[in-house]
């Protein structure tokens, strides 16, 4: 099959990252993939990288005329089986030039706010498919009225090629930090935001570090509410245990360095890319049990779900894990979990058999 994909944000986020991984899952599933995205930006270099030379036009809003030509001059280039958009701002240009030109749509929907009524009632019926990341997100979607029929599941890809352990990435990238190869790492991957949890995290491994000796932090992520954090850290009595690598392009050579991840979110998140990119790489997960968070591990077996926002848990919770043995338990079932559920040919296979049953 060929899809097209349109793609109009710059950034570098969750609902990027599953619009690259998804059509690189397609692309290696033998599937043809184009592209229509943001002249600038985490996904054009991204696309190159693959090998997927993208159409680099900007959308100024949804009614942007000259985007809208663009659109349509693409879609009759290519010919593609199917539109792909995953932001909001690209739905309703889709869904015109789609039915104009008689091309199936596939929205796919990252945020679980709810969309503009009108938009809510119409994009489900419009597209021949609407996704929601996680069951989770499906539900949420219900909830605001649209009608269970119309939204689809289909969860985040990972590419296992990229996300596997190196042991010589965690002597590499734990020498360079100053950290001894036997020490217990617990790592964070994401945003430094409040509501991520992070102060939560601070406090249950600053308590768990007075009990044992081998334990560090490791922090990977943007700094948005990194800094008071940092500060927070500066007056503790274990700074030199906690550590800071900021905002990276690519955080895969990081989880080799882990010895397990933590995901205390407080806030619902919609799905939880981080803790199957962890679980790829063989490394258990600390998640919260919130939103679709619990749909990333299996408790007890790849990982422990916790009460989000309670720092004695998490505590108690990551000194259960500096015992190897039990680290070592669930992060042997991790990898294979991921491959089974979430892998790219099982994605690609979904979303085809999802089109196939339809008449695409």
């Amino acid at each position: 099959m060929k899809f097209l994909f349109v793609g109009s944000s710059p950034d570098h986020g969750g609902a990027e990252v599953h619009f690259i991984a998804l059509a690189q899952a397609l692309l290696e599933s033998g599937h043809r993939v184009e592209a229509m995205v943001h002249p600038h930006g985490f996904i054009a270099d991204e696309l190159e990288r693959l090998g997927i030379r993208p159409r680099r036009i900007a959308f100024r809003n949804a009614v942007d005329p000259l985007a809208h030509a663009a659109l349509i001059r693409t879609i009759r280039a290519v010919r593609p089986d199917a539109l792909v958009a995953n932001f909001g701002k690209d739905y309703w240009p889709l869904i015109l030039a789609g039915r104009l030109l008689r091309v199936p749509v596939l929205l796919f929907r990252h945020r679980v706010a709810a969309l503009k009524p009108a938009s809510g009632w119409l994009l489900p019926r419009l597209a021949r498919g609407f996704f929601a990341v996680s069951d989770f997100a499906r539900s949420t979607y219900l909830g605001q009225g649209i009608a269970p029929e119309r939204v689809q599941v289909l969860h985040n890809p990972i590419d296992l090629k990229r996300y596997r352990f190196a042991p010589d990435l965690r002597r590499e990238v734990r020498a360079s930090l100053g950290i001894d190869d036997n020490a217990v790492v617990v790592g964070y991957c994401g945003r430094m935001l409040e509501s991520k949890g992070i102060y939560t995290l601070f406090e249950a491994t600053s308590s768990a570090m007075e009990v044992e000796p081998s334990l560090h932090c490791l922090w990977v992520g943007e700094s948005l509410d990194g800094d008071r954090l940092r500060a927070r850290v500066a007056g503790s009595p274990h700074a030199s245990r906690h550590h800071f690598v900021g905002l990276v392009d690519d955080p895969s050579p990081y989880y080799s360095a882990f010895s397990l991840l933590a995901f205390p979110s407080i806030a619902p998140e919609t799905f939880g890319r981080v803790s199957i990119e962890a679980q790829a790489c063989g490394i258990p997960v600390l998640g919260s049990d919130v939103g679709g968070v619990p749909e990333t591990l299996i408790d007890g077996k790849t990982g422990l779900l916790l009460p989000p926002d309670d720092a004695v848990a998490w505590r108690d919770a990551i000194l259960r894990l500096c015992d190897a043995n039990r680290r070592a338990a669930l992060g042997e079932k991790a990898r294979e979990f991921v491959k089974s559920r979430f892998s790219y040919p099982i994605i690609a296979e979904q979303l085809v058999s999802f089109l196939d049953a339809r008449g695409t």
